[in-house]
């Protein structure tokens, strides 16, 4: 990766030998190896068996789970803000175990769409709860700081299932809870 970035360096004009950028291979190197860390991580282990029985049938929210990815077309960063709302059938997670799935599907080149859906996917699938919703609010550098240089817009993706998309009242709850 370092002879890549030594590469991309003197293609943009740069001299890759200047004091200011010798390093700057390597620190790019193991920058891009902790943002896209989640390629290494796996569902189950960031689960680790952080299940209970759960004692409510009431909605369960994470709100604001800090997020920070890197778009998939122009490799520049997005970040926002991630909600997670399940209603539990059998089990409940710790808490922190979102933020973790939140993290692991973030840290790899995305789309937010398919961030959005991969995170709702995984929580569903470990939790099996009645409904599911899954909110992600994105300002994308791509949209920022190139093309159409548009400094305050943002993305907002959803992703449902079961109650919380079937049932308007529920649906309904959800969004008001979590905006």
């Amino acid at each position: 990766m370092e002879d890549s970035i030594i590469h991309i360096l003197k293609q943009i004009g740069e001299d890759p030998s200047r004091e200011g950028l010798k390093k700057t291979p390597a620190r790019f190197a193991a920058s891009m190896k902790d943002l896209t860390k989640g390629y290494s991580q796996d569902l189950d282990t960031i689960i680790n068996d952080a299940l209970f029985t759960a004692e409510t049938d009431g909605m369960v929210i994470v709100r604001d789970i800090e997020c920070y990815s890197l778009c998939e077309h122009h490799l520049l960063p997005f970040t926002g803000k991630v909600h997670v709302a399940y209603i539990p059938d059998k089990h409940i997670i710790g808490l922190s175990k979102v933020a973790r799935v939140v993290d692991m599907y973030a840290r790899r080149l995305q789309t937010q769409e398919r961030l959005t859906q991969q995170i709702c996917d995984a929580l569903d699938k470990v939790l099996q709860p009645k409904g599911i919703g899954v909110i992600v609010e994105a300002n994308h550098f791509c949209m920022m700081m190139r093309g159409v240089e548009k400094q305050h817009s943002s993305c907002t993706t959803s992703a449902l299932k079961g109650l919380i998309k079937k049932d308007p009242k529920t649906r309904e709850e959800f969004l008001r809870l979590v905006s």
